[in-house]
């Protein structure tokens, strides 16, 4: 296993591998926000007279291949890969917010209601927070939850960054997926899980690289991580599209979720990654799929959910 890297920030993150080609355009690729407004089916203006900055409404063909995708994923993480589809609440307790790590660091980045609940950053949220106070047979390890649902973020801290387009917004919709392990198993769970993410990145045929993160970079609660960065023609960068992380024992020992060992009951590893941000591969698939004529091209693999639509343009609806 390669070791953490050593780091303060985001320089000192490791490539492990890079899949698939940069696409070479014979002209100036373009982002994604002007693909959708000219395209006549990403609406800026009318997302920020509802609610403000950083949301998007989105209409006809672009919709359909959000929800396209957000299907595509729940099929292929439940039919190949074992996981348990779950429909989730959107609002949860301090509780469930504390157990997963989400509280008190990150209280500023989350929505909260008049009524005390929050509304979930991620359904790793209360995917994981399901096992609280549990002690659960050893028998039934793993287990392998997915959920695809909306997620809320107040982005606090990010004023700047990202202002064109839908790459960072206050509601996204997101695939995660959480397993809930013994520690013997939790190395080879946390790379089977990220094998299933970039799996979908490769039946996309979306460039991607997976990145280890090093210590000064891994989030608050997390003990290894990798983040799965797509390539955006239109930025002409890696962004990223995924991130996996083994908790180990860290938000167990919050919530109390223990399973009986030979040796009496222990801590549970969690495990959580997305499998993938919709929105994000939404864009990447737009970026990389894009025509000189400005239309998008869609994934193979995609069309059946589209009706059998191969291409978008300004007459799809």
């Amino acid at each position: 296993m390669i070791p953490v890297p050593e780091g303060r920030d985001e320089d000192a993150n490791q490539v492990v591998h890079q899949w698939g080609e940069v696409p070479v355009f014979d002209f100036e690729p373009k982002q994604h926000f002007e693909l959708g407004e000219q395209l006549g089916l990403m609406d800026f203006s009318t997302a920020a007279k509802l609610s403000g900055a950083r949301f998007t409404v989105l209409r006809g063909a672009l919709a359909r291949l959000e929800r396209a995708l957000g299907q595509f994923m729940l099929d292929v993480h439940t039919r190949e890969f074992g996981y348990s589809e779950t429909i989730v609440p959107l609002l949860v307790n301090d509780a469930a917010m504390y157990g997963t790590d989400k509280l008190p660091k990150f209280a500023e980045d989350s929505f909260q209601t008049t009524d005390g609940r929050w509304l979930i950053p991620t359904a790793e949220v209360p995917l994981t927070a399901s096992v609280a106070g549990e002690i659960l047979d050893a028998k039934t390890l793993p287990i392998r939850m997915t959920a695809l649902s909306n997620c809320f973020r107040s982005e606090a801290g990010s004023a700047g960054r990202d202002v064109r387009g839908m790459l960072r917004q206050h509601q996204f919709s997101k695939v995660e997926l959480v397993s809930v392990t013994t520690p013997e198993a939790s190395a080879d769970e946390h790379e089977r899980m990220t094998r299933c993410a970039e799996s979908i990145l490769e039946r996309l045929n979306i460039p991607y690289r997976r990145m280890l993160l090093c210590a000064g970079d891994t989030g608050f609660g997390a003990a290894r991580t990798f983040d799965l960065e797509g390539w955006l023609p239109g930025q002409k960068a890696w962004r990223e599209i995924s991130s996996c992380s083994n908790t180990r024992d860290f938000q167990a020992r919050r919530m109390n979720a223990r399973y009986r060992s030979e040796n009496g009951p222990a801590f549970v590893h969690t495990l959580n990654g997305s499998g993938l941000a919709v929105g994000r591969t939404l864009i990447a698939v737009m970026e990389n799929g894009q025509t000189a004529e400005g239309t998008v091209e869609i994934p193979q693999v995609l069309q059946p959910y589209m009706g059998g639509l191969s291409r978008i343009d300004r007459s799809s609806t």
